[in-house]
């Protein structure tokens, strides 16, 4: 089935193949809510909220583009969207916290998988986070990502500098640990 095809059956109300397209992009898309949501239950509910969006929105899917690009958008908003709601934490995080969180050693990156800097990347401030997947991850320029935060240029770059550089520090622990 192309995919064309299957957006036509969803947009009919096929059960199979609404369920066809959430198996072929669920995994992919549950990586990119990890990387927004500190806990994979968080994550999950973001994952599910996003499809509940594709469903409804997918009309509005004009074939410009991969349908994977058009849903994996829905998601990163979808996460941003209730990490707004979620206000546990302020967007600019403490910077005295983070920065006693790891201890200044200074190694060489070896012997760490992607798996591993996923949980380190889950374990930033949520302001760093963000700041750092929508940067380095979506390619969002600092303006775009100060837009959609809500917060100054400045501030998207600071946050971005400091998640960098408290990433550093966590995969060089990472690395003494292992050792």
């Amino acid at each position: 089935m192309t995919e064309a095809q299957l957006v036509e059956q969803c947009l009919k109300g096929n059960a199979f193949a609404q369920r066809r397209l959430y198996d072929q992009y669920s995994e992919l898309l549950m990586g990119v809510c990890l990387r927004y949501m500190g806990s994979r239950e968080l994550a999950q509910d973001v994952l599910q909220e996003g499809f509940i969006r594709v469903f409804r929105k997918l009309d509005t899917y004009k074939g410009e583009g991969a349908l994977g690009a058009w849903i994996r958008r829905i998601m990163v908003n979808t996460a941003l969207e209730h990490l707004r709601k979620l206000k546990k934490q302020e967007m600019t995080a403490d910077f005295q916290e983070a920065d006693y969180l790891i201890p200044e050693r200074e190694q060489t990156l070896s012997g760490i998988g992607a798996k591993e800097i996923m949980q380190l990347i889950q374990q930033l401030p949520v302001g760093y986070r963000t700041v750092l997947n929508l940067y380095a991850v979506e390619g969002y320029n600092h303006r775009e990502i100060a837009e959609q935060l809500g917060i100054s240029e400045g501030t998207s770059k600071s946050q971005y500098s400091r998640a960098r550089n408290l990433l550093k520090k966590m995969l060089n622990r990472q690395t003494i640990s292992a050792k």
